[in-house]
């Protein structure tokens, strides 16, 4: 599944990547999220189009809907596999019928990567594990929390019990939530190094906006109510403050995700603002992040423990998080 906004030239060397796929059992679908029908029909691809951006959760579910699949395998446009990478995530999960998830080595260049599965912050913020380092470092196939929706595989069997991607979040943190709730529901998830994705980062969004800040902000806080058992809600609270302290120092020294947001003329107060619009737009949905968080302990298959024990075994800190 492939959606896309742009369906430029990125999106046709993705496409390309897919048809030279060495595992050939599989369709490719993508959908158009530009409200102009962009992305034009024919092989290697089916086209659903939409007439506005439904977003990236309600774009792959769509997909979703309409297939009968064992897999589901979500792609971003700006990304390009290898020929070995759809097999070789296949073939880890039908060796482990207990992982619902697979998580590819996903590379920003030969000697950097952008990431080896995500980590969780207390903060509710999931980030890339082994960003910017050398992919020789995570060579070792292992168990990781969750993949990034940017290239990962999911069983549609863990699919159908758990839900798909929640369309509320629209842009952003969606696969984190998912990847939370599989959890819960005790679905492992895979790495494997030698299915790999060359990606070219927030290629249609933008490394560092205010749309990418505000949307981050506010579904770290969904994915909070949704999933953190109690005794983490205070933690977050303590981390969040953490990561703005050394946040608002990354603005000032030019570092990581932040200092290009000020670097590119982005006013420190805005980013405030954009922070407590977040807030608030999360606030107004709490009664409904209420009732999908009762439904997720109602089918949980793991203890409350459990999940904190997992937490703690992929973490990323605040101030790591920052300096992104």
């Amino acid at each position: 599944m492939v959606p896309t906004l742009v369906a430029g030239e990125a999106l046709a060397d993705c496409l390309r990547s897919l048809e030279a796929q060495e595992w050939r059992d599989f369709e490719t679908v993508v959908v158009d999220n530009s409200g102009c029908g962009r992305a034009k029909a024919g092989p290697p691809a089916r086209v659903i189009a939409n007439a506005r951006n439904l977003g990236f959760g309600a774009a792959v579910n769509q997909a979703v809907r309409q297939s009968a699949a064992d897999y589901v395998a979500t792609l971003n446009d700006d990304a390009v596999a290898e020929p070995q990478w759809l097999g070789r995530m296949v073939a880890a999960m039908d060796a482990r019928p207990d992982a619902g998830m697979c998580a590819p080595c996903v590379r920003l260049s030969e000697s950097r990567l952008d990431s080896a599965g995500m980590l969780l912050c207390a903060d509710g913020v999931a980030k890339q594990r082994g960003h910017g380092r050398q992919p020789a470092e995570f060579a070792r196939a292992c168990e990781v929390l969750l993949p990034s929706g940017s290239a990962a595989l999911y069983r549609r069997r863990m699919l159908d019990e758990i839900g798909l991607f929640d369309e509320d979040f629209f842009l952003y943190c969606e696969d984190t939530d998912l990847g939370l709730r599989a959890r819960w529901a005790g679905w492992a998830c895979l790495y494997v190094p030698d299915a790999r994705v060359d990606h070219r980062h927030s290629h249609t969004a933008g490394r560092a906006s205010p749309m990418k800040a505000y949307y981050v902000e506010r579904n770290r806080l969904f994915v909070i109510g949704k999933n953190f058992p109690a005794p983490m809600i205070p933690p977050a609270l303590l981390a969040a403050i953490e990561r703005y302290f050394w946040t608002g120092l990354a603005v000032m020294r030019g570092q990581g995700v932040a200092g290009q947001y000020h670097r590119e003329g982005g006013s420190p107060l805005r980013l405030g603002w954009t922070v407590v619009t977040a807030h608030a737009a999360a606030l107004r949905a709490l009664f409904p992040i209420l009732r999908k968080r009762r439904a997720i302990r109602a089918s949980a298959r793991i203890a409350p423990a459990e999940f904190r024990r997992l937490a703690r075994a992929h973490a990323i800190a605040p101030r790591e998080v920052a300096a992104l």
